[in-house]
């Protein structure tokens, strides 16, 4: 039996990062092996090994043993976790709890991603939870801060509009932009509309160290477009080759690298029953997006339309189940670090059976 974790009542201040067992993924994972631990406990019933698990459920045996471990990062998503509610014959009261740690566990993904850890909280300096102290009487400190703080949020508002003015007259000034991927990665957000967040198309060029999943995308759509490279993440003289070529062909400068005007070019609108060398790579990019359990097989089944939806709808996209450009752009921007390169680095492409 699975311990559950503990600290789950202690109040949370206000600021305080959540300790690590009340983190919304931790508890999924502690939900999911429990289900799976319990699984025998009926008459009669038998506990599946991790094994055979996996194959029923349609992932490899390393990613399942990773959402059962809460002390690992990875967190499944909503059809796994509905997959193996139902061949694990789990309690039906708990499915929508599981449905709501998952959802929780991706939006704590997300913020980890873009802004890094919480913040530590700023309520004063006399004792830990921001009350009273110093020797101007009674929470003088702390109304000091807040005078300073109030003081420097209204500074930096006037000088973050002022760039900001800046930036849209530069950005929408006639002929500010030239057909070139050379400046920083992504400058100018897709089609020159900025986004919410102000998505940039990242800046892939030729280096030795591998690109993982975003070096296999783009490996994969040189593939579609019929050049032959190896989708392994290396961005090697090969991948250069194609890309300049594949560059010249759009009339764009021809310099090797890829970024804002090159990746429009090549990502392409897909839907279910699409195939090939496009499809898996935007599986690649959807199976890293800290969701997981994308199979990358080459064919947009219904599975894939799902994981896309979800992915949609927790960037703030249109839940359409197709691959737009806006989607394409938040794929991969939205890209978790591998765990550790060795493992990652097996590669789920190309594969023998990938279509050609």
């Amino acid at each position: 039996m699975a311990h559950e974790p503990k600290g789950q009542d202690r109040k949370q201040r206000p600021g305080e990062q959540k300790p690590e067992e009340q983190r919304a993924g931790v508890q999924l994972a502690w939900l999911l092996r429990r289900w799976w631990e319990e699984a025998g406990n009926a008459p009669g019933g038998t506990r599946p090994t991790q094994q055979a698990l996996a194959s029923k459920v349609g992932i490899d045996q390393t990613t399942l043993s990773r959402y059962l471990n809460p002390k690992h990062t990875s967190n499944a998503p909503p059809r796994v976790v509905e997959t193996l509610h139902t061949h694990l014959r789990a309690p039906a009261a708990e499915l929508e709890r599981a449905r709501e740690l998952c959802r929780a566990a991706l939006e704590e993904n997300s913020r980890q991603r873009a802004g890094g850890p919480e913040p530590e909280p700023t309520g004063g300096t006399g004792t830990p939870d921001g009350g009273a102290g110093g020797t101007d009487g009674p929470g003088a400190p702390n109304r000091r801060r807040s005078r300073w703080t109030v003081l420097t949020l209204v500074a930096a508002a006037v000088v973050l509009a002022f760039v900001a003015g800046t930036v849209v007259r530069d950005q929408y000034a006639p002929g500010s932009r030239t057909p070139t991927d050379g400046a920083a990665a992504g400058a100018v957000p897709v089609s020159g509309v900025p986004t919410e967040e102000a998505l940039q198309w990242p800046l892939l060029l030729k280096e030795e160290g591998d690109q993982f999943a975003r070096g296999r995308a783009l490996q994969h759509l040189l593939r579609e477009e019929e050049y032959e490279v190896k989708a392994d993440g290396f961005f090697t003289d090969e991948t250069q080759e194609a890309v300049m070529d594949f560059q010249r062909r759009k009339h764009l400068s021809p310099d090797g690298k890829v970024g804002k005007h090159t990746w429009p070019q090549l990502v392409k609108e897909l839907g279910p029953g699409a195939e090939g060398h496009a499809v898996l790579a935007l599986q690649e990019l959807l199976n890293n997006t800290g969701q997981g359990g994308t199979e990358v097989s080459g064919r947009f089944t219904a599975a894939t339309a799902d994981d896309l939806r979800f992915f949609q709808r927790s960037h703030g996209l249109v839940p359409s189940g197709r691959s737009d450009v806006q989607t394409w752009l938040s794929l991969l921007v939205f890209q978790s670090p591998p765990a550790h390169a060795p493992e990652y680095q097996r590669g789920t492409s190309p594969l023998p059976s990938a279509p050609a």
